[in-house]
């Protein structure tokens, strides 16, 4: 059996309730049982959320040591975090896939959310289509393996 770490960085628990209007009405739950039924046979998806950096990096670290791909979402650290950047790299560089997905389109909204430092360094960029974005991402991982 194979697994895919689907991780979410800060105020991504907040979905349902955080702005609606851009992310939608549906939470991490429902993200969670949508991925769970779009998942292959015999592929687990472990979605999980923190609001602290240092959690974050150290799940990039337990996906290279396990070896498993990675479909993330940085939130707010997407636009400034060089210590995930360099932990998503080690990803990328032990031969696994890492796609950075985001709910909304990070380039239509304000300046500063147009930059990614992740997004260099990941192996794919989906962006811009609610949930859809974290199962085409699923899709796609788990059709490489």
């Amino acid at each position: 059996m194979s697994t895919v770490l689907v991780l979410n960085g800060p105020n991504l628990g907040r979905l349902g309730s955080r702005e609606p209007d851009v992310y939608g009405s549906a939470n991490l739950e429902d993200l969670r049982l949508l991925l769970s039924a779009s998942a292959p046979e015999g592929v687990t998806v472990d979605v999980r959320q923190t609001d602290d950096e240092a959690e974050l990096i150290h799940w990039l670290y337990e996906a290279v040591d396990t070896g498993v791909a990675v479909i993330i979402n940085p939130a707010a650290f997407t636009h400034y975090s060089y210590a995930l950047r360099d932990a998503a790299a080690l990803v990328t560089k032990a031969g696994l896939l890492l796609i950075e997905v985001h709910i909304s389109n990070p380039h239509a909204r304000e300046t500063f959310r147009h930059t990614s430092v992740v997004s260099a360094i990941a192996t794919g960029v989906i962006a811009g289509l609610g949930f859809d974005s974290y199962r085409l991402a699923l899709d796609y991982v788990t059709r490489e393996r």
